[in-house]
């Protein structure tokens, strides 16, 4: 199962034993009783029938019992190398992490250095609110086995499979970059004051708004070992010539923004024709695909899951969507 049901239904599925990945708004996640669960808050989701919806009064349900066996833990800050570290030889860790904490800045940083990291896959996303409650509400995970919530843990379902399945994650990023300017950064992090475009030091708040880019719809697209990762814009602060990312830039890495993409949807209907759904069992596609994309009621392909604050896939990715596939 992996769909959106009412908040009476999570309750039953866990007071049944099911080990459950949920994710929905925080007034629905309160109610749900102790089990073996893990949970993020969020209000936005993709659904087969609708496409793109918005919801209050439902949460997204992914049986991970139906995969293998589930064991749950929580970690904060300083034991995030624990999430790989701890995953089974065979299956894959699902972290959610809340957006915007000491968590998502370190595992953002630190995570491609984490031992196993790409011998364990870690996938899953960014706990988020609804953009209406943006500074005024936190985003939260849950430990469903106290089914508390917290601020700035890392709660993570490891899936011990079966030694005749097998994990694949897909990752699936609409962004190439263009034939432009090359930027190179030279410390790791979220904000950016100045980079190098083309050998040259310049202020990169000033070089976006010579270029008009400071909208922020397109992304970043780092260029790793012929991988492409997206670190998207947050905010622009002109006059104190600093930029905030909502993914960390790395130093060593070449960059350039974005060509940019016509229609959201149609592209992502296309990608997943190709990838093929067959054997998904989760999926999480980012906060502003949605909102550039204008994606609200549009469908993108049958595959279903939240729409996050940043997603996971071994690292924390931007601007992207990641199917999880038992084969």
């Amino acid at each position: 199962m992996n769909e959106m049901i009412t908040v009476q239904a999570a309750a039953e599925l866990i007071r049944s034993g099911a080990s459950l990945s949920l994710a929905g708004p925080e007034s629905a996640l309160d109610q749900l009783p102790p089990g073996n669960w893990i949970g993020g808050t969020i209000p936005y989701f993709m659904v087969a029938a609708g496409g793109v919806v918005v919801t209050e009064g439902k949460v997204f349900a992914t049986d991970l019992s139906k995969i293998g066996a589930i064991s749950v833990a929580c970690y904060g800050p300083d034991e995030l190398a624990g999430i790989a570290g701890n995953a089974p030889d065979n299956g894959f860790a699902v972290a959610i992490i809340p957006a915007g904490s000491q968590c998502h800045q370190r595992f953002a940083a630190d995570a491609a250095n984490y031992e196993g990291a790409f011998l364990k896959p870690t996938v899953g996303w960014i706990a988020g609110v609804h953009l209406s409650d943006l500074g005024k509400v936190t985003p939260k995970v849950y430990d469903g086995r106290t089914a508390t919530k917290h601020e700035d843990r890392a709660a993570v379902a490891y899936v011990n499979l079966p030694a005749d399945k097998l994990v694949t994650v897909e990752i699936v990023n609409l962004f190439e970059p263009d034939s432009g300017d090359l930027l190179h950064f030279k410390q790791t992090g979220f904000e950016v004051t100045d980079c190098e475009v083309n050998g040259e030091t310049v202020n990169f708040a000033a070089y976006l708004r010579q270029r008009g880019l400071e909208h922020g719809k397109l992304p970043l697209v780092g260029d790793y070992a012929g991988a492409h990762v997206n670190a998207s814009l947050q905010s622009v602060d002109a006059a104190g010539g600093k930029v905030a990312l909502y993914a960390p830039v790395f130093s060593g890495v070449d960059y350039r923004f974005a060509k940019p993409v016509g229609d959201y949807a149609a592209a992502f209907r296309q990608r997943l024709a190709v990838l093929d759904n067959k054997g998904a069992v989760m999926a999480c596609n980012c906060i502003l695909n949605f909102l550039f994309g204008e994606l609200e009621g549009k469908a993108i392909g049958g595959v279903e899951g939240p729409i996050t604050f940043g997603e996971i896939a071994y690292q924390l990715l931007n601007q992207t969507m990641v199917v999880v596939k038992i084969e």
